[in-house]
């Protein structure tokens, strides 16, 4: 029997899953830790994280899985990462990291690429790259030069934090072109680095990683390395890939007209198209997709929502703790709209659906007389669905279409309330498969190594678990309360 391996580097968790190559289907999977990681918070907006506490926990990952599944190291055939996008990780000409990661749901750089756009000019900057700098990769790395000369004149690399751990795994600094776009280094029109961004930030082209293929050869793993995980050293490393696009990947949405979402930390709609397309205010974003090639273009066009798990979270923490599946229970006993309570989930940094404003979290309409905890957690949960559904709208007006968006039955779509939610707002069919971001990236894998002849070929084994389609009975009461919600949140920005 011969295995795949995936890797799944988020902010919250570190995920490892071992497929069998032959037929598909997952075997196991670990984590590093049972508690979520810790982000650190040195000022308001800004989000840290060290990375090597991410390859302490792939190694703490890989360990684990091997316990619950043992298998033979040296019929491994791949090794995929997905990993959390837009994040930035400085090294050295030894490869030692420089300063924490800045995540990327910390907001520090928004200033300096909203800058950069006005000094780029707009018939520049959305046709070429199909982005405003924003608070991307990029911006960061203006940020770093600007206000620690001292570390950014020590910089060899910099890299994303999937290249980084594919460093630690291989000894060898490289990126993707889907990790070029995404840190907003890449010219759509120009198919090459922007010369022009890079000469405003006053960056050395040099300190970009080589590029290696999305999917293919990108190293071999280390004798060091191998020896921390219990892997053999020569194992190729042959996927990579942010975890939007990833997740996408893992559920076959790879041609134009398809949709994935997911609703971890944060939420996410990405649709592919062929087109370079994007929105005048940047409040959604297109980056490079996986299977993107010369002859056939493949771009994502990402919506993010900063406050979603995390927000379900938070709910968590102040009813007590309780589990989620009381939580749900509580929160499907008030009707849907939660009577008028709402809520705005925007309390985890800038969001780029709002334009890069931080308007905070808020509830609105609440009435002692009428609301209980259940009403709080429906709220929480629908207010989630609302702010997706807004970014959604946005991805419309582009001329992206969604009658039917596939997820992985993992995180907030494990609540039935929330999936009902999802799809009586949007108006979308939702499918839901058993798979998740490390099962994609070793899926990815087999396919990079070869073992899988084909994408079609690479799903065989992931399943379609649910399918939830929109009710008539109460889809009016969403859709209501989904209207009042947008006028509360335009009440919300002009008032900031």
């Amino acid at each position: 029997m011969s295995f795949l391996l995936g890797y799944d580097i988020g902010s919250s968790s570190i995920k490892a899953a071992l497929l069998d190559a032959s037929g598909g289907r997952c075997l196991a999977t670990a984590t590093g830790s049972d508690d979520e990681l810790r982000i650190r918070v040195p000022k308001p907006g800004f989000a840290e994280q060290d990375p090597e506490m991410w390859w302490e926990e792939v190694v703490k990952a890989t360990r684990r899985l091997q316990q619950q599944h043992p298998f033979d190291a040296a019929a491994v055939k791949g090794i995929g990462i997905a990993y959390q996008m837009h994040g930035l990780v400085c090294v050295d000409e030894n490869l030692a990291v420089l300063r924490p990661s800045i995540i990327w749901c910390d907001s520090r750089a928004v200033q300096t690429g909203d800058e950069a756009a006005k000094q780029l000019g707009s018939d520049y900057t959305l046709p070429h790259l199909l982005n405003s700098p924003g608070n991307f990769t990029a911006s960061k790395l203006r940020w770093v030069q600007q206000h620690e000369p001292e570390v950014y004149a020590k910089i060899r690399h910099i890299m994303l934090p999937g290249d980084f751990i594919a460093m630690r795994l291989t000894g060898v600094p490289a990126t993707t072109l889907s990790g070029l776009s995404e840190g907003i280094f890449w010219d759509f029109a120009a198919g090459k680095v922007s010369d022009k961004l890079l000469q405003l930030y006053g960056i050395d082209a040099s300190l970009l990683s080589p590029i290696v293929p999305t999917f293919g050869e990108q190293g071999r793993v280390t004798k060091a390395a191998a020896e921390l995980l219990g892997l053999k050293d020569g194992t190729p490393v042959t996927y990579r890939a942010g975890d939007q696009p990833n997740n996408a990947f893992s559920l076959n949405v790879l041609q134009p007209g398809e949709a994935a979402t997911t609703a971890g930390t944060s939420g996410v709609v990405y649709a592919v198209g062929s087109e370079p397309a994007y929105d005048a205010e940047s409040r959604v974003n297109t980056f490079i997709h996986v299977n993107n090639t010369v002859e056939e273009t493949r771009n994502g066009v990402l919506m993010c929502l900063n406050g979603t798990g995390i927000l379900n979270s938070w709910l968590r923490q102040v009813s007590g703790g309780i589990s989620y599946d009381k939580m749900n229970s509580l929160a499907e006993q008030a009707p849907p709209g939660a009577e008028g309570l709402r809520v705005f989930p925007f309390g985890n940094g800038a969001e780029r659906i709002l334009a890069n404003r931080l308007p905070g979290a808020s509830v609105q309409g609440l009435d002692f007389g009428i609301h209980s905890q259940g009403h709080l957690l429906r709220a929480g949960q629908e207010g989630i669905v609302f702010a997706l559904a807004y970014g959604m709208d946005i991805m419309r007006e582009m001329g992206l279409s969604f009658h039917r968006v596939r997820a992985g039955k993992a995180n907030m779509f494990l609540s039935p309330l929330f999936r009902e939610a999802f799809a009586n707002t949007t108006g979308a069919e939702i499918e839901l498969y058993n798979t998740d971001g490390a099962q994609g990236a070793a899926r990815g894998a087999g396919v990079g190594a070869g073992v899988f002849s084909s994408f079609k070929e690479a799903f065989r084994g992931m399943d379609l678990l649910e399918a939830i389609a929109p009710d008539a009975r109460v889809q009016s009461a969403y859709q209501e309360a989904y209207a009042d919600w947008k006028i509360k949140l335009q009440q919300i920005l002009s008032n900031r």
